[in-house]
């Protein structure tokens, strides 16, 4: 049913979160295996507060759960990537910071939370990729020329948006229009109780909405399919229905 629903809609978005990751080993915030059950002074080091206050304890954090090695995108990631080739994608809106989409192919990304694997000058703006950051062990600081040949020296952040800080209103701007032209929503991986990137789906105002999450979500009542499944596991099947050939 979901397959004819996607090759018949007319604009598919695609909403995800945490969920969609883990199954690539990213780890997610708030599970049992998550980042705050480990770490369970995570929300406070994930401030702009104690980043520019504590530089190298952040970046000690930062490194250890963001900054994962052989993470590779799963095939929740491959299918929405071919999906958005064939046509039968318009968007993906996601709340994750790993850059999994774009791996795995898919152009139009909507990251409400940033890019965790860019980095920029809190002095100058200029932006370092996550190589530049993974070539320095302690806190990276910019090596930018200034117009009198010194270095800026300015300390990097990572492009994510923190606690304490308010999402990009761009970005919002560019999932909202994309939710209200949506005829078909497919919601993944998330528990839908993180705001204000929740708050996105109340300005639905057509079309189909489908659940694909492990847990109940506060939107189950209003969504005319519900999947507790594996998200891989469910595109995997999906594909061959999408894609015969």
């Amino acid at each position: 049913m979901l397959a004819e629903w996607i090759k018949s809609a007319r604009h598919v978005v695609f909403f995800g979160g945490a969920g969609v990751s883990t199954e690539s080993g990213v780890p997610d915030f708030r599970s049992a295996q998550g980042i705050y059950n480990q770490e369970q002074s995570g929300p406070d080091i994930l401030t702009p507060r104690f980043m520019n206050s504590q530089p190298q304890a952040f970046y000690d954090f930062y490194r250890k759960y963001f900054l994962l090695d052989a993470v590779e995108p799963n095939p929740a990631h491959r299918v929405l990537a071919r999906m958005e080739k064939a046509g039968l994608l318009a968007c993906i809106i996601t709340q994750n910071v790993d850059g999994l989409h774009q791996a795995a192919g898919s152009k139009r990304v909507i990251e409400l939370h940033g890019s965790g694997l860019s980095f920029s000058c809190q002095r100058c703006g200029h932006v370092y990729d996550e190589d530049y950051v993974r070539a320095h062990s302690g806190v990276p600081y910019c090596e930018a020329r200034r117009p009198d040949g010194t270095a800026c020296g300015g300390m990097l952040r990572p492009d994510i948006v923190l606690y304490e800080e308010s999402l990009n209103q761009s970005k919002m701007t560019a999932a909202l229009r994309e939710i209200l032209a949506s005829d078909l929503i497919i919601i993944g991986g998330t528990s839908l109780t993180v705001y204000p990137a929740a708050s996105l789906l109340d300005y639905r105002q057509q079309g189909r909405l489908v659940l694909i999450n492990r847990d109940p979500t506060p939107a189950d009542q209003k969504a005319d399919l519900v999947f507790r499944e594996s998200i891989g596991k469910l595109f995997g099947q999906l594909e061959p229905l999408l894609f015969p050939d």
